[in-house]
């Protein structure tokens, strides 16, 4: 369903010689540096090296969108939150008000936010939200397959269109947000099944719940596991088995976003574990995912070993919405400033110490 082509390293030299061609030591800007030239190979055209006259080849960061997937999830019941399933809704409405922390850090940065109702119990009313329903609420995954595969499915139509309209504004780097009450212990789920980890290794205390409701949440996520171990077998099974609406649609996202070579940002717990489902989709994915943030989520960490991945930020944040993505924004846009606009050696005269 998603035709990915594999991030280029035909230039990755070339980049690589422009960057240390830069009026610093080599290496001094440190992970900018690393960044730049991932967005570089990205979006680097086979014919930009081709004159000589045109040795730089500019990286544009536009329109930058963030999305909110939300959607809510039937193992909430099972008392893993400290809040009910009504709480999705409810924030839902603050999204579209202007009021979660979100809102105030896209309007700081300049992410354009959407908000995507992905199957949350009580229907949105707001203009501000976009239906992309796939039910009220999934199945307790402890007890049955949290969806049907004509609802995954769905998801991945859904998303893939919602990308498609991003791209048309002229937007090029995208991120993902999530609101969901239970969809910490949807990410253990799919993490443990994934990395092949017992669910201890995996469940942490979400939204800050005590010692007896993580001991509840590992239960269910074991439990969970053990009902559907025979069909854990892919990564859409692993989806309909285990997973969220909202997360089937930032999966699906994701890979949109690479089929159209967009830049990925990926932020916390719930979004690693999308990504981690896209990779096993199609690997071509990971080239274009750019890793946020490390979350106060204790699993969050071994995801990103797991991967083999550097986030940019630390700020033990844990509140999801997507918020560890918007704050990396400038470091983004400071990865492509020094890349386009600071001057070689050469070209300020100055005595290339390298």
């Amino acid at each position: 369903m998603f035709n990915i082509k594999a991030v280029s390293c035909e230039h990755s030299e070339k980049i690589q010689a422009l960057i240390d061609g830069k009026t610093k030591p080599l290496g001094a800007l440190g992970d900018l540096e690393s960044l730049a030239k991932q967005m570089a190979k990205i979006q680097l055209t086979a014919s930009s090296f081709k004159s000589p006259k045109n040795n730089q080849h500019k990286l544009e960061l536009n329109s930058p969108h963030l999305t909110i997937f939300a959607g809510d999830h039937g193992v909430a019941s099972e008392g893993v939150s400290i809040a009910p399933s009504e709480v999705t809704s409810q924030m839902v409405a603050n999204f579209a008000g202007g009021g979660a922390a979100i809102n105030v850090f896209s309007q700081q940065l300049g992410w354009q936010l959407n908000i995507v109702d992905a199957g949350i119990l009580h229907p949105a009313s707001s203009t501000a939200v976009l239906d992309q329903r796939l039910g009220n609420i999934t199945q307790a995954i402890n007890q049955q397959e949290a969806m049907t595969q004509a609802q995954v499915e769905q998801g991945f139509i859904f998303a893939k269109k919602h990308i498609a309209e991003l791209k048309s504004t002229g937007c090029n780097i995208v991120a993902f947000g999530e609101m969901g009450i239970g969809n910490t212990t949807i990410a253990s789920a799919i993490m443990a099944a994934i990395m092949a980890i017992p669910a201890s290794e995996a469940v942490g205390r979400g939204t800050g719940v005590s010692d007896d409701v993580v001991l509840k949440k590992q239960q269910v996520v074991e439990q969970a596991l053990a009902l559907h171990r025979d069909n854990l077998t892919n990564p859409q099974a692993i989806l309909r088995c285990l997973g969220g609406f909202e997360v089937v649609q930032i999966t699906a996202a994701m890979l949109a976003a690479a089929e159209n070579r967009m830049l990925i940002v990926v932020d916390g717990f719930i979004c690693t574990a999308a990504a981690m489902l896209a990779i096993e989709l199609n690997t071509n994915v990971k080239g274009y995912m750019i890793f946020a943030h490390c979350s106060g989520e204790q699993g969050h960490k071994k995801m990103l070993q797991w991967l083999q991945v550097k986030p940019l930020l630390n700020l033990g944040l844990r509140l999801g919405e997507g918020t560890g993505a918007a704050l990396a924004l400038p470091i983004i846009q400071a990865a492509a400033a020094f890349y386009n606009e600071m001057a070689s050696f050469a070209d300020a005269e100055v005595t290339d110490v390298t």
